[in-house]
């Protein structure tokens, strides 16, 4: 795939509308999800309070950058598959997150001994970001 011939603009309209879904979906699920990671909110405002500024905002652009990453391999697929559709894009992103992401997510879990709820909610968030990543660029297309 030639970096000359990739829609980028699909890709970074779909990487910012995941990101802006999983910032509202964690806001609407703090709760539960603290709960599964085993922390209070105070403890992860303290965590917080100890850090500088670049490593407080390193997490949120190292998901921006992840969904670059999945927007630009998503359009990958798509491109040997021939299948720059809305369909297209939608079937690709819900196997890729299925196979590798929720397997993986789910593995590494287990050996940590987290709580199983943990990997349903972070697993959902990752289903919606794969989900709109991959409907974005494949119904944008070439």
């Amino acid at each position: 795939m030639a970096f000359v011939t990739v829609n980028w603009l699909s890709i970074l309209i779909a990487a910012v509308l995941a990101w802006l879904f999983c910032g509202a979906y964690y806001t609407a699920l703090s709760k539960p999800w603290l709960a599964a990671q085993g922390k209070t909110m105070e403890q992860c405002q303290a965590e917080m309070a100890g850090k500088a500024g670049l490593a407080k905002a390193m997490p949120f652009i190292l998901a921006f950058v992840g969904n670059i990453i999945i927007g630009w391999a998503l359009y990958g697929i798509l491109v040997h598959l021939n299948a720059f559709t809305l369909h297209g894009g939608l079937i690709a992103a819900v196997l890729v997150w299925f196979g590798f992401v929720m397997t993986t997510m789910t593995v590494n879990n287990a050996f940590g001994g987290k709580k199983p709820m943990l990997t349903v909610i972070d697993g959902g968030a990752w289903l919606g970001a794969f989900v709109i990543i991959g409907a974005i660029v494949g119904w944008m297309g070439r």
